[in-house]
Formats: structure tokens, sequence, C-alpha cells
């Protein structure tokens, strides 16, 4: 299943890159320090490692600071999005490459504390010394610590190795690598004590020892690690691993970039499917469970619900190893994870508040600490197949005396008799297929439809079910729902394996895997025949179940997604009770995220555009027509006062206010932090304004407005999968609008990318320019009235942005308009018709470029003798500074003002100076320069008065 590994390695190693909403490099003027530092190889050793990192810093300081950690395969880069949105806030940030990755050096030793969680330590020590961090005490910085997987193993442990840390805050992480990677959710139990669980939070999974092999997504994650190194090049826009170099000559370490003890472990366990006790001591080693309990600091947990890989109960354990200990802990549930593109933009948010108010002391963090919220998922058919945002007052357990409300569910064996009888067949072959590594959710959904349901369904002879009778009311699920069964193996039988599911089945046989998720069971080794009674943990998931529907418990004996042994064994399976015990945590809806499609979630940015226009749709019925001004419905876009301030009191824009007419290609430009892709976004909808008003075509913009089907777009990278062709990431995001695809242009689209036969070609072989072009494709599909592009150059050469220049200038002669914004200011003098100027977050200047251009610059003389000349350009009343030209003797430049050029050459000729060449700059880097420095001058003279 080549599909399932390595194509798929992005939504492993790409966990921190999706941050779509999260302030970016023009929500702050945030300044940026790289350099190497080095660290011991490990404690006592004379070899060293050298980590490439950057600093981030605010513009007030001494502030507190956050270490931010990447996902594995990423680098210091894969993180600068979360980074600068935490610095716009007000924080000193420190983001890193750990070792093995990227440009630093050294081996991947998977969060080792002697190793990648001492070098955490080091950096803090650096921190300690910087005068622009704020510090509670000498050598002890105010310091917060935020990571996902990889990166989030990484904050726990150092939280809990080091009491410098003030917050900490993990996503999509483990808490037991060894119980993630080779799970096992049977535990055995009293049959007589069965039916009397209540489980002690509500994603709670006893492990049962030793488990069954995730392999697919096991290879992904050593098979990256194993690539060699890129030499440090810039890996990370898309969250990709290192790409293997030419073959050299000589035999390549067949390690790659791993620690050799990793190595030999995952080479021994990928072949038996079972982890060596050396293997199991050292993934747990390398865990926060072996550090939880020494967690002081407030710690927020934020986990994701599509995620095969780390699931609920890892996040679940890691909270009650915290509080247990007399920790301080928050947990957050959201509709994302490994299976669906990383964190999301809501769950960086949640971590940045967190961090806000554990670091800055700006909220109440008393009731926060309380607060358990998670996202309620249900059938597609079920609200438009929207997500709801639920809450309630804590996360149920973690008190003292505190229980999980559960229901019970009577279940009743689909077939008749004592028990049913399973086979695995010889070679475990066919085997059922529940997840793939990075698409579970996809395949879940993709169940519903006929077409998919025998490839995704349980093979018939393998399966054993159990099912409820129809629900009277809808049921919630909050959690690890539980079963209790019976299994006994055949006699011979050395490895008991099996799999288990619960299914959400409609009146019409419809069957819905929640996120696709699936509990491995591996059962103590019988050979006597005898049955063993087991508690079954199935995969935790906010679900709602609706009335007229029924549950069914589903135990299978293969799964395409494990390690299977490969001899033939036969199985009893019945239930040891006829309960299914369901968490169901009150709670109250708070908000509905995007509607639910996962092949959206995934993190394509523009089809998470078409989710929110989808969303619009519905959400439209309800629209007055106060939400739309006639006079405006032929003008593409009017933002009047729009502004923008974060919770810190930041202002990222402020007062903002211009219009762009039909056929006009306008230029948006300003410096680093003048808020320009912070107004893009709250035009894309992606972002809510403080104030002011936004008009497409005349109507309001909000999040999910209808009229934001009118629009195409690029902000801040596409998303693609890696492991489809640039065409076929084409077709499925139109297809993911919902609109037919005759209406989509491809063929433009594909002229427009300009990649040739690369379009045929999988887009993780693609270079940074080809990714570009394609992403401005997809944003022409459609032919959108409305095109917004953010730094559409970016990676390209120079005559592939001279295609694209053309391109821009066609597209708006049809009669469409263009939006772009740019560093590349003498693109934007060729390219654009219009242009706004915008600096600290304000409008500075606006109009076309010939107005910008035609009335502004020095003009250059070159004259003989110079010094005379120069004296007579004095001379002339309404002339400004004169000064010599550094790269030509004979030149010197005059400001005229509102003197004309051919009166300023008549006076130097009536003087007797030769004046042997007249020029005028009509740059617009000139002018933008200028525009920006007298910006700024002027905000200095209103701080000295």
């Amino acid at each position: 299943m080549a599909f399932g590994g390595a194509g798929l390695v992005v939504v492993l190693v790409g966990v921190i890159t999706v941050t779509l909403l999260s302030a970016g490099a023009d929500s702050d003027p945030v300044r940026t320090e790289d350099s190497t530092m080095t660290f011991p190889e490990s404690p006592g050793s004379a070899d060293t490692v050298n980590l490439d990192t950057r600093l981030y810093l605010p513009t007030t300081t001494p502030a507190p600071a956050v270490l931010l950690a990447h996902g594995f395969g990423g680098d210091k880069n894969s993180v600068d999005g979360q980074a600068r949105d935490l610095a716009s806030r007000g924080f000193v940030v420190l983001a890193y490459t750990a070792r093995g990755f990227g440009a630093s050096t050294g081996k991947i030793s998977l969060d080792d504390p002697d190793r990648e969680v001492a070098d955490a330590r080091g950096l803090v020590d650096y921190l300690s010394t910087r005068p622009d961090v704020v510090q509670d005490a000498p050598g002890d910085p105010r310091v917060g610590v935020a990571g996902g997987s990889y990166g989030g193993a990484l904050a726990l442990m150092l939280a809990g190795t080091d009491r410098r840390i003030d917050a900490d805050a993990a996503a999509i992480t483990w808490n037991d690598l060894g119980q993630s990677l080779f799970p096992n959710y049977a535990a055995q139990i009293d049959p007589n004590a069965a039916d009397s669980y209540v489980p002690p939070t509500p994603a709670a999974a006893t492990a049962g020892g030793t488990g069954v092999l995730k392999k697919g997504w096991a290879g992904v994650f050593f098979g990256a690690g194993a690539l060699p190194s890129s030499g440090g090049t810039d890996q990370s826009s898309q969250g990709a691993p290192p790409t293997a170099p030419e073959q050299q000559s000589g035999s390549p370490d067949p390690c790659g970039r791993f620690a050799t003890e990793f190595c030999a472990a995952y080479a021994q366990s990928a072949v038996t499917g079972i982890p060596s006790a050396e293997t199991s001591a050292l993934l747990t080693r390398h865990s926060p469970v072996s550090y939880a309990s020494s967690i002081t600091a407030p710690t927020l947990l934020v986990q994701g619900q599509q995620d095969s890989l780390f699931g609920l109960d890892q996040a679940d354990a890691t909270a009650r190893q915290i509080a247990a200990a007399g920790g301080s802990v928050q947990v957050r549930w959201f509709d994302g994870g490994h299976d669906a593109g990383g964190t999301s933009p809501a769950s960086d948010a949640e971590i940045a508040n967190f961090l806000t108010d554990h670091l800055m002391g700006t909220g109440d963090t008393t009731v926060k600490d309380s607060e358990f919220s998670y996202s309620l998922t249900g059938d597609p058919t079920d609200q438009g197949g929207r997500a709801q945002r639920m809450t309630t007052t804590d996360y149920p357990g973690l008190a003292a005396g505190q229980e999980v409300p559960t229901q019970n569910i009577e279940l009743t064996p689909v077939v008749e008799g004592p028990s049913q009888i399973v086979v695995r067949p010889p070679g475990a072959t066919p085997s059922a297929i529940s997840s793939i590594p990075g698409l579970g959710s996809t395949l879940a959904a993709v169940t519903a439809s006929t077409a998919a349901s025998a490839l995704a369904s349980d093979i018939p002879g393998q399966s054993a079910s159990f099912r409820s009778e129809p629900l009277g009311s809808s049921l919630t699920i909050t959690g690890t729902s539980t079963v209790d069964l019976t299994v006994g193996a055949l006699a011979g039988t050395q490895q008991s394996v099996l799999f288990a599911k619960l299914y959400d089945v409609s009146p019409d046989g419809r069957r819905t895997l929640p996120n696709g998720l699936v509990s491995a069971l591996r059962l103590p080794d019988n050979t006597s025949g005898t049955a063993s009674t087991v508690r079954v943990a199935l995969p935790g998931v906010g679900y709602r179940v609706p009335a007229g529907h029924h549950l069914e418990v589903t135990v299978s004996t293969t799964d395409q997604a494990y390690s299977v042994p490969l001899e033939r064994a036969q199985f009893s399976v019945s239930l040891a009770n006829r309960s299914l015990v369901v968490p169901s945590v009150p709670s109250e809806s708070t908000a509905s995220s995007v509607p639910v499609w996962p092949l959206i979630g995934i993190g394509i940015l523009a089809a998470l555009v078409a989710a929110l226009v989808a969303a619009g749709t519905i959400l439209g019925r309800r629209r007055t027509a106060a939400e739309v001004e006639p006079d405006l419905i032929d003008t593409p876009l009017v933002i009047t006062d729009l502004n923008k301030t974060y919770s810190n009191g930041f202002k990222a824009v402020n007062g903002v206010s211009f219009t762009v007419e039909k056929g006009q290609v306008l230029g948006l430009l300003g410096p680093n932090g003048a808020g320009k892709t912070t107004t893009l976004r709250m035009l894309m909808g992606l972002m809510t304004p403080t104030s002011g008003d936004i008009r497409v075509f005349g109507h309001a913009v909000s999040p999910g407005s209808p009229v934001l089907s009118r629009l195409g777009s690029f902000i801040e990278g596409s998303g693609f999968l890696p492991h489809l062709s640039g065409s076929e990431n084409l077709r499925l995001y139109w297809q993911a609008t919902g609109r037919p695809l005759e209406d989509a242009h491809l063929e433009e689209a594909m002229t427009i990318a300009d990649l040739g036969t690369a379009v045929e070609r999988k887009v993780r072989s693609y270079s940074q320019g080809m990714r570009q072009r394609l992403a401005i494709a997809q944003a022409m599909l459609g032919l959108p009235d409305l095109m917004v592009l953010d730094e559409p150059t970016n990676g390209l050469d120079p005559p592939q942005i001279r295609t694209m220049r053309d391109v821009l200038i066609n597209y708006a002669r049809t009669g469409r308009t263009v939006l772009v914004s740019s560093h590349l200011l003498a693109e934007v003098e060729q390219t654009c018709t219009h242009v706004v100027v915008m600096n600290r977050g304000a409008v500075i200047s606006s109009g076309t470029v010939q107005e910008l251009i035609g009335g502004a610059g020095p003009t250059e003389f070159r004259l003989d003798p110079v010094d005379r000349g120069a004296d007579v350009l004095r001379g002339i009343d309404g002339v400004g500074a004169v000064v010599a030209v550094p790269t030509d003797s004979s030149a010197v430049r005059a400001d005229l003002g509102a003197v004309q050029t051919g009166d300023a050459v008549r006076a130097l000729v009536d003087a007797g100076i030769a004046v042997n060449s007249v020029s005028r700059s009509t740059r617009l880097e000139d002018v933008f320069l200028d525009l920006v420095h007298d910006d700024v001058v002027k905000d200095e003279q209103k701080v000295l008065t």
C-alpha cells in the first residue's frame, strides 16, 4: 500500500504547518534573528550538534518568551506562521530545527531526554541571557513551550524536567509512544464484575500490554526519518520530509538520520509486529508518560478527533497523570489531527490564548482552567454535516468525586447463537480496510457511498457484529465507549489479534465509521482453546448518533493498517454482557465549525474556502436585504474604515479604506507588519474584523458569505495533496466546491500553470516554484470575478515571473479584477494599474501607478562644471535638496518640488552650465521607500511632541 505510506508523509510531518488563520508576517512588525547554537551530543560527550534557530522579536521588550517546537520532518520554518502570530501578541519566540532535521546536525533520537529534551533546556538557558526576555529570577526566564505531535511530546517532557517552564501547550501528541505505535485496547477483566464499569475520564483507555504494530503509520514515521538530509534546504513549506538525493556510489546508511537504537528497534518490530521488551522500554522513556507527573506548570492539551496515530486516549492519559500529581491541566478536542492536516487555526488560537493568559496575565484563567470543549460531528446528513463546538464546565474525572456520565446501550448479536465464529485467512489476505495513514477520516466518509462500501466494509467470515435497537433519541458520544467481550481461540493459535470498531448505522443500512478509527486488540497467546473475557476500549470520538439510527460493534480479524499475524486462525466472539458503555458528557453548543468534509480537512486552503462558501449558502438564506448595497453591486471590492485589534491591544489594521474597480490590477504594498495579509484574511472571511465594512459586489463579507464564491484566492500556501498529480489536485479542489466540472475551466487553468507534462506528476516531486504556479492556477479555477493573491511570485524564477505578469494583465483585460499583494515593487510597477500603500496598519497612499511615480522622485542632472551647476540649482526658488550622486562625480540629484524641469534646465544654460543629461527617477521602489520613510518620521515626531 504505497498510497498509505510515503505518499502521505505530509500529514504526519506537517502537523504544525496548517496555520491558515493564524496571524502571519503582516500582523505585526516582527524582527527575526537567525543563528546556529551548539550543544553536546549527549551528556559528557565531547561531540557536539548544531541547531538552526530563529528568534522572533516583538515591538516591545522585554517580554515573556515562547520556545516553539516543530513536528516530525519539519524545521524552524514549519512553525513560522505560528511564531509570527505569537510575536504579534507580544512574545519573544524562539523557533528551532531539532537535531536530525533540516540544517541541524545530529541524529534523530525521538525526543530523547538526554538529547532533544536536553537541547530544549539549553535553549531555555539561552533565553535566560537575553535582555529582551522577562526574567523571573537570575537564570530563570518567563517562558512557555509549545509544539505539535513530535514537538508536543517534547513540550511536555521539557515541562516535566525543567521547573523554569511557566506554561506548556501540547497538540496532537502521544502519552506513551509504545502504546501509540503498538496499541492494545483489550484489558482482561473478571467476567463477574464486567457490568459495573464507570470510566475514570471521558477518553480513558487502559492499555492491555503488548499490542499490534501500526505498520502503516510506523512505515511513514520511520521511513521519513530514514531519508538522508537534504542539506538544510527549506523543506517545510509543505511539511514534507527531506527528499532523497540522487543515488551516490557506495552503500547508503539504511538508518538515514535515525539514531542506531531506533533503527534496530524498528527493523525488529517491522518483521515480527511485536516490540521487544527493550523497544517498549525505550519508547516509554521517550514519552511524556515518564514525566507527566512532574509537570507543575499550567498545561494545555489539544488533541485531534481525526487522528488514527495519536487518539484522544493519549491526551486523556496525560491529563490524568498531571492532575493526579496536583498539576493544572486543560483539555481541548478539535475536529482535526494527523488524518486531517494536523493542527487547525482554531487549535493554534487556543494555544496562543492560553500562553497569553498564563505568561502575560491578561485573561481570566480561573474559568478557562476548568473548561472542557470538543467538536461534535455526526452523520453527514445530520445538521448539514456541520461540526458543533461543545463546551462544559470541566473535564470529568480529573477532580476528586467527579464521575463521567454514561449511558448503557443494549447490544444483541447480529447472528443468533452463543458466539460468532470468525476466521483469519492465511497470509491475512484479503484484509479489511478501515483507515489509511493520514486519510482515516476520508475513508470513513467514503464508506457512505455504495461504490466504495465493498472496499471499506468488513469482509464476510472475518467479522462478528453486535447491534443495538434503533435509538429513540439522538445520542452524544463524548470519548471512549467500552464493550466487554469473551474471545476464544482454536487450539494452536499463537497470536490472537483482533480489531474492534463502532459503527453508526442509518435506517437504510448505510454504515459510518466515525473518523475511520479502529481499536487493535491483542489477547494473551492461547494454545488451549480457553476463552478470555476482556474489556475493549473503542476509539474515542465526539460524535452524535441521530435518532432512528443504531450502533453496531464489529470485531474483525484483519486490518490493512496493522501488522496482522500471517498464520491462519479461528476465533469465537461473544458478548460478556449486553452493555455498550457510552460516555455522554452534558455540554452546550458554543459555535459551529465549517462543514465536515474530510477531503477538505486535509489542509487544502482552497478547499477550506470552498467549505466556507458552502456554509455561506446555508447562512445566506437568513440574510436580509440590508446586507446588500445596491449602489455597489457592480463594484468588486469596497473596504471602509477596517480595523483589527488583537487581545493584547496591538492594532494590526487601523482604519483602512480603499476601492477596487472592475478591470483593475491593484497592488497592495507595504513592509512586513504593514497589515496586508491581515486585511486579505478579513476580505476572505478567514478572520473577523474588530470593526469596519467589507463589500464584495455590494455584499457584506463575513465567514461563509455566499458572495465569496465569486472570489478566487491564494493566501499563504495551497496545501496540495502530495500523492496526487497537479491535475488531480485541481480536479479534487473543484469537486469539493460542488459545482459542475465544465464550469472549472480546467484546461485554461493548467495552461496558466505552464507545467507541461509535469502537471501529471505527483505534487511531492514539485519544486516550490512549480507548487506556486499550480496554486495560482487553482485560484483561477472557475474564472472568478475577483482574484486575491498574496505574494504570488514567491519561488518563481524571472521567466516565470514574466509569465505570471502577462497572465494577470490579460486576466484583468477580460473585465475581471485582480488584487495582488507583493514585495517585488518592480513587478508591481509593470503589472498593476493601481496601488494602495500600507504601513503600520494604515493606508498612507493610493492611486494609479502613474500618479504615484509621476510626481515624485528626484531629478538627476549631469553637469559641467558640476559644482557651479549645483549652486545654480540651489539658488532656484522652490528647489529643495541638491546632493551629489555617489556613483557619478559629474552628476547631482535635485528635489525640484513644483519647479518644472524645463525651467531648471533654462536657468542652468543661462548661467553657462553645460547640461549633458537630465533624467527623473520614476521607480515605484523610490516612491515607496520615500512614503514609508516619511510615515515613520511623522510617527516619531508625534512621539517626541
